[in-house]
């Protein structure tokens, strides 16, 4: 963009230039610093609405999937959840091994690998896109896409990597061979001083700012049934450090001696680890408007203060939780829990333990200053819409 607005200048300088045109310079440099604004808007606007087009089902590609049937699985299931990417999935084209085998790959699978210009043929797809686990060598995919080429059809490859950030992977062609290279995770820059700093200065600042509305919270909830303001509970930390959990209280007095019977109950959207009900018995009146707006996290902004927390992390765990972790989900305890977090503004509640799993470790493995902020601000979006707050 900064080169394309460079460019655009100095054609429109020349262009003055020559044509002996007068243009004041204020006027000529103004133009040069909102153009590349506007065209950053422009842009936004544009893919917000394509976007939305798309989870409206218009705009959409229909895609043939070719891969072993695991990764198959795995790309449907991430393109059925990212709607906004407009992609239909019409079927799958395994190996022979997996077609003899009849693994599920999620979508029907079409045929093997070896009818796979003939399926192209019969089904038109717009996008034929490969997973890894083809059983194509490089001569043979190179073939293939000799073929493709007279049938109007793109074609994407994906490479054996999910879940990893654009500024972590560089594409550096060599020697024919187009070589993928990955940053580590970065779980540990998310550890280091600039993180920390950042944290004590806004958890402080935000705290006296918020002085006076932390004042009227706590005498609603003390008036509301005269039991403690502060709700006490243990939870787990980084590296599995147990830590003392501060939230203002929204439920009744006697909702931990409660809770061992609800947890009998169905859990909400197939969410088998956490434990959260969308119309817990035990939620006071005034809870409901403080988890609403996320006004009973405000205490937490003592946790980061004094270092168990952080600003943004995946979210802190109970003890009885982390005992039903898998391995992959161990790695939360990585970082420092945060109150805000991927999970909060990509659904908060509402999401399935596995998604949760899914964002928080996105989060660990591709930390970023900018993401922080980026979060940050789409928090204040999803506590005032109050999307998936019980």
């Amino acid at each position: 963009m900064l080169i394309g607005s460079l460019g655009a200048v100095g054609l429109v300088g020349a262009a003055l230039f020559l044509a002996d045109i007068p243009l004041s310079r204020p006027f000529f440099v103004a133009l040069f610093l909102v153009g590349p604004l506007l065209l950053l808007l422009v842009r936004a606007i544009a893919r917000r609405g394509v976007n939305l087009a798309r989870t409206r089902g218009q705009l959409r590609s229909q895609v043939l999937v070719v891969g072993s049937t695991g990764h198959v699985r795995g790309i449907v299931r991430t393109l059925a959840r990212e709607t906004w990417l407009g992609y239909d999935v019409v079927g799958a084209i395994a190996p022979i091994s997996d077609v003899r085998r009849d693994e599920g790959a999620g979508v029907p699978i079409l045929g093997d690998e070896s009818e796979l210009l003939d399926l192209v043929r019969a089904q038109q797809p717009d996008i034929v896109l490969f997973t890894a686990g083809s059983s194509a060598s490089a001569e043979e995919f190179r073939r293939v896409a000799w073929e493709l080429e007279g049938l109007d059809v793109g074609v994407i490859v994906v490479p054996g990597v999910s879940e990893i950030s654009g500024d972590r992977i560089r594409m550096r062609p060599v020697a024919g061979l187009p070589l993928v290279h990955m940053d580590l995770p970065r779980a540990r820059k998310a550890l280091r001083r600039g993180k920390r700093l950042f944290d004590i200065v806004a958890s402080a600042a935000l705290l006296l700012l918020l002085t006076p509305v932390l004042g009227i919270v706590a005498l609603c909830v003390r008036l509301s049934d005269g039991g403690g303001v502060v709700f006490r509970q243990q939870r787990v930390g980084r590296t599995g450090e147990p830590f003392e959990f501060l939230k203002f209280r929204s439920m009744v007095v006697d909702a931990e001696a409660r809770r061992a019977e609800l947890e009998q109950l169905a859990r909400d959207r197939g969410n088998d680890v956490l434990f959260k009900m969308s119309d817990d018995p035990r939620i006071t009146r005034v809870g409901k408007v403080l988890r609403r707006y996320s006004l009973d996290e405000l205490p937490q902004l003592w946790n980061v203060l004094r270092g168990d927390m952080s600003l943004v992390g995946p979210r802190p765990a109970l003890p009885q939780e982390v005992t039903g972790y898998d391995g992959d989900a161990h790695r939360r305890l990585a970082v420092r829990p945060g109150i805000t977090g991927l999970w909060q503004v990509s659904g908060r509640s509402d999401l399935s333990w596995e998604d949760t799993v899914r964002l928080d470790l996105f989060y660990v493995d591709n930390w970023s200053f900018a993401q922080d902020l980026l979060i940050l601000a789409r928090t204040a979006r999803a506590v005032l819409a109050s999307r998936g707050a019980y």
